[in-house]
């Protein structure tokens, strides 16, 4: 079976490989917080999305509730997220971000900005071009696919 290839002829291996080097990049220079992985991604998700029951957060992050549970019991010690009454269910709890999460997250944000504007800095003006349309067309893409699939 042939591998897939881009309309350049490139295999898409390629892109996927340098995907992922990049993303492991970006992803070790955000070290606020001290983090791991799961965290720094449930973080983000409740301050782009808002509170979140956990049982709705395990699905979204794919993880099982009680491992989502284990988890922000740790990011509430750490003051990072708190659990508080869903207004709208009182027998329910939802997550939601705590100030001190918000500083976290935006200061990992700002320390992953910079690792990608070093790593464009380095590159000529013709690909630093390509990577400004490239990158949004691929979140639009992103996206568009998450919002199908709603």
């Amino acid at each position: 079976m042939d591998k897939p290839v881009t309309e350049a002829g490139e295999p898409t291996e390629n892109l996927t490989v340098a995907l992922e080097h990049m993303l492991r990049y970006v992803r070790q220079s955000a070290t606020a917080g001290g983090l791991s992985t799961a965290s720094s991604l449930v973080l983000s998700r409740l301050t782009r999305e808002g509170p979140c029951r956990l049982t709705e957060l395990a699905r979204a992050e794919g993880v099982s509730q009680p491992n989502m549970t284990q988890l922000v019991t740790r990011m509430e010690r750490a003051d990072l997220v708190r659990r508080v009454a869903d207004a709208s269910d009182g027998r329910g709890v939802l997550v939601e971000v705590t100030d001190t999460g918000i500083e976290v997250f935006h200061q990992r944000r700002a320390e992953r900005a910079h690792a990608l504007d070093l790593l464009v800095q380095g590159l000529t003006e013709q690909e630093r071009q390509a990577v400004r349309i490239a990158l949004p067309a691929l979140s639009r893409a992103i996206e568009d696919r998450q919002a199908r699939s709603s």
